[in-house]
């Protein structure tokens, strides 16, 4: 049953009509359908975690934000920000959208043309690869999957004649191996009847509905032919509509004619989103299913270590942030929620170490030791792009080195990499500065700087002795709910003034200036000032280490608009941070055609001398209607301050689209104002990712997951809107698996050159690894450039179909009494086997249902036993069997009696006790 919460939290989502349309089409979208069957199933997962652990889950109210804080929030102290729930969920539906443009003439993706044994297939295979991303740690890759696949599954009610043969529920095969696709309709077999108007209630012939027999309608985009007498999907997209039998039977759009299917469709198609999701959750576990949608504390430490001869006091300092922040935020919010650990020298890097488990990081960081190098570069972007990639979106990453970069020819990947994680990297440079380069392609330490400030991080320099200080940065923004208020840079420096504006909800506010030879003078809004030579004064304390000033600021400060005056000759950096729930998300968009139109995500950079499009989401304390956007803009960090607006426009569902006519020249991040209604304070913030546009355009999409052993092709295509000519195709993926792609392609301004990368990974590569593809196109001269970052998932063919099995053998229930009242002295308990026949072995037992103690024999055992006791207060038990590939078998007992002489289960055949007791479900 549907929860009051999950009620409102998909009132507050979806508006009032439902379709199967893309994002983009206001109220009535694919994207509603999804958020309502994701917000439901979040919703008693996070119930049941919380009970478990022994507190009650009580929202305060009905949004996302408030969801989630009840979530994570009912013990530990601290803000918690939803920020990486809206994300994943944005993720999940721009992939469920991009369906209806990357596979607009595909049968399969969308059950037309009676692709059925196809379109299950999609769904299998996608599920397969959810479950086997999700225990590698692979969630973004689970959820890019995720939303593709529930657009298929989806489609199946709209498009296919299910409402009309009477089902109310479901079709289970398209989600369970061990079932086969019935009655479907042969090529032979006509389906619909003529309808002259197109609009026809229900054309289906009579008989086709008589027998149960399954059908969807033809699409044809470029093609209006048809077999004889099958339906057509309809509307003004589909040629074959106008070929006899006229007409359609998709129930995509609510019309006056098809109301009472289509609202059947919407509701099945729900219905079926909460089956599979369930499935997925019973495979993966709670935990990280709530993890794979975004809902873990906010917080991730990475550290990215320089372990050459020269780095021991690094190291040692690093060791102790580490136990500092595991020691000191243990319990709170702040409390990390995972772990990275990637280390470099020269020419080894890696591996990555991921847990989360604080012991481990304790004992894995503990372990590091200096040694070898003596040639001044190291492999410092090798390891980063591997933190990078591994590292969960929007992470903040932590790099300690003295040296400067020997791979230098990875810095385009790495900004690349920043642009589409958003992820934040500093630099903590304890080396000699390197200020010149030999060569137009040499490193130097400007490099870090460069990084830095694409990501919104810093690149902070000081000597080994002073290192132990600056790392307070690091316990700084290793915090929950953390946002940037502003952060400008300018090279070369002058005397400037920067404004800032400070809400009532921000706290633990620090500003940040990087930088040589500065001055400043900070004001607040009663014109209370302190200079850089005030270490504490009214407005909160001053830290000067090396090449950075951090301005911890008072927690009595005045909200309103802030002032500092910083007079520099030498290039420096200002950044304000601050701890609030209230924060945005975006995404750079494109809009495209076709019979459901909609917005992608641009993986690269906008397009030069178009307008920049964003699908924003702006998150307050009690959800989007706590909020008033006020001006959402794009503006340049570095050189003189430009600022262009944008228009927004509200899409329904949360989403605002924003269209920026101009786009700034060179480095731009975007910058909204509004008003938080909760405290009529007006707030500032501002992206740290900085972006630019580009003339040259990437398509290239992946549909499927890879077979380990086996080539992966992956067409793409290249245009440009500028000089024609030459242009240099480079790729790199983080596992170093094999590619080979072309070097150069020749374009013509204004059309598309063609490629195919082929990548194959190694046939011991573990079920569920991703691969993340950087894929660069660049100009001969090297003045224009863009890129296309890609995820691919290897998962093993699937072989194994049939879920484990489950039968009870002995149930010891005798002693509890029928008044259930009575029942708290009494125990029962239950014996069970299970198996997985010839299948991969069982992977893990667990209780769905009960408040009883489980306990089981081994796993690597054929026949697995498992014995559950509880009390007789708690009548009934689940147990949840997953298999190796992550099919799911249930096993449900129930000791609810009626009154009457109590039940001797032992001295029953065992088939009557089975049949009167048990009921086992393969699902």
């Amino acid at each position: 049953m549907t929860s009051v919460l999950g009620v409102a939290l998909v009132l507050v989502l979806s508006g009032s009509t439902l379709a199967f349309v893309p994002i983009g089409g206001g109220a009535s979208t694919h994207v509603s359908i999804t958020g309502t069957a994701l917000l439901q199933t979040v919703t008693e997962t996070c119930r049941e975690v919380v009970e478990a652990a022994g507190h009650e889950f009580e929202p305060t109210g009905s949004s996302p934000e408030e969801l989630v804080r009840a979530c994570l929030g009912p013990t530990a102290t601290g803000e918690v920000s939803a920020a990486k729930f809206y994300s994943a969920l944005q993720e999940i539906y721009m992939q469920n959208s991009l369906v209806d443009r990357d596979f607009v003439n595909s049968p399969p993706h969308h059950f037309n043309s009676e692709a059925f044994i196809e379109g299950r297939s999609l769904i299998m295979e996608g599920m397969a690869a959810i479950k086997a991303n999700v225990h590698q740690e692979n969630f973004q890759a689970a959820r890019e999957t995720l939303g593709r696949v529930l657009h298929t599954l989806q489609d199946f009610y709209s498009h296919s004649n299910w409402v009309e043969l009477g089902y109310t529920e479901p079709n289970t095969a398209l989600i369970r191996p061990d079932l086969i696709l019935e009655n479907l309709a042969d090529v032979d077999t006509a389906t619909c009847s003529d309808c002259a108007s197109g609009t026809c209630p229900n054309p289906i012939l009579p008989y086709i509905l008589k027998e149960k027999k399954l059908t969807s309608g033809y699409m044809g985009i470029f093609s209006s032919a048809k077999p004889k007498g099958k339906c057509s999907h309809g509307g003004a997209s589909d040629l074959t509509s106008k070929e006899i039998p006229r007409g359609g039977i998709s129930k995509d759009e609510r019309r006056s004619d098809n109301m009472a299917l289509h609202n059947a469709a919407v509701n099945i198609a729900i219905a079926a989103s909460l089956q599979l999701l369930e499935d997925i959750r019973l495979a993966v576990g709670d935990n990280d299913f709530l993890r794979m949608m975004g809902i873990a504390r906010s917080s991730v430490v990475c550290f990215v270590i320089d372990t050459t001869g020269s780095m021991s006091d690094d190291i040692a300092e690093a060791r102790s942030v580490v136990y500092e922040i595991i020691d000191s935020k243990k319990g709170t919010q702040d409390e990390p929620s995972e772990y990275i650990l990637v280390t470099f020298n020269d020419p080894a890097f890696g591996p990555m170490i991921r847990t989360t488990d604080p012991d481990k990081m304790k004992y894995e960081i503990s372990k590091l030791t200096a040694n070898g190098g003596g040639d001044i570069p190291e492999m410092c972007l090798s390891g980063l792009q591997l933190a990078l990639t591994g590292a969960p979106a929007s992470s903040h990453i932590y790099v300690f080195t003295d040296a400067i970069a020997k791979d230098i020819e990875l810095k385009d990947t790495i900004v690349a990499l920043i642009r589409s994680t958003k992820s934040t990297v500093s630099f903590f440079m304890t080396g000699p500065i390197s200020r010149r380069r030999r060569s137009p392609r040499a490193a130097s330490s400007n490099d870090y700087k460069d990084l830095a400030l694409a990501s919104g991080g810093q690149m902070i320099q000081v000597s080994k002795q002073q290192l132990p200080e600056a790392t307070d940065v690091i316990l700084d923004t290793s915090t929950s709910a953390l946002v940037t208020v502003i952060q400008r840079g300018r090279n070369p420096g002058k005397q400037e003034t920067f404004p800032f504006t400070l809400d009532e909800s921000l706290k633990n506010i620090t500003i940040y200036i990087t930088g040589q030879s500065i001055t400043f003078t900070l004001i607040n809004p009663a014109g209370v000032s302190q200079s850089h030579s005030e270490a504490s004064g009214k407005l909160g304390t001053i830290q000067t280490v090396g090449n950075l000033r951090r301005i911890r600021l008072n927690d009595d400060k005045l909200t309103g608009t802030w002032q500092i005056n910083i007079n520099s000759k030498q290039p420096y950096i200002l950044k304000v941070t601050g701890q609030s729930t209230i924060t945005f998300i975006y995404d750079f968009v494109e809009s495209f055609k076709g019979p459901h139109p909609g917005y992608a995500k641009l993986s690269g950079r906008p397009q030069a001398g178009q307008p920049a499009n964003l699908m924003l989401s702006v998150m307050g304390r009690k959800g989007p209607s706590s909020i008033t956007i006020g001006e959402v803009g794009l503006v340049t960090v570095s050189g003189t301050e430009a600022v262009s607006n944008g228009t927004t426009t509200d899409m329904g569902n949360g989403d605002i689209l924003v269209t920026v006519d101009a786009v700034p020249e060179g480095e731009f991040v975007v910058i909204l104002k509004g008003t938080d209604k909760e405290s009529n304070s007006t707030f500032q913030r501002q992206s740290t990712t900085q972006m630019s546009v580009s003339t040259v355009n990437i398509q290239a999409m992946v549909d499927s997951s890879v077979e380990p052993g086996k080539a992966f092709k992956l067409p793409f295509s290249v245009m440009t809107q500028g000089s024609g000519g030459q242009y240099i195709i480079s790729a790199r993926n983080d596992r170093n698996f094999p590619m080979s792609y072309p070097n150069r392609l020749d374009l013509t301004t204004g059309q598309y050159a063609n490629g195919t990368l082929a990548i194959t990974p190694p046939v011991d590569t573990p079920s569920g690894t991703d691969v993340t593809l950087t894929l660069e196109v660049k100009s001969s001269s090297g003045v224009d450039s863009n890129y296309a970052v890609l995820r691919i998932s290897v998962v093993t063919k699937m072989t194994d179909p049939i879920q484990p099995l489950c039968e009870v053998v002995r149930v010891l229930a005798d002693d509890c009494p029928k008044d259930v009242s009575q029942c708290k002295p009494f125990q029962w308990k239950l014996s069970a086997n299970l198996t997985d026949g010839n299948g991969t072995g069982i992977h893990s037992i667990s209780l769905r249902q009960g408040n009883g103690t489980l306990s089981y024999t081994s796993l690597s055992s054929p026949i697995v036993q498992a014995d559950y006791s509880a009390s007789c207060c708690s009548q009934i038990v689940e147990l949840i069997a997953v298999d190796k590939v992550g099919n799911v078998g249930k096993c449900y007992h129930s000791i609810v009696r009626s009154a009457g002489p109590p039940s001797h289960t032992l001295s029953l055949p065992l088939w009557l006790c089975l049949l009167i007791s048990v009921f086992v479900v393969r699902s």
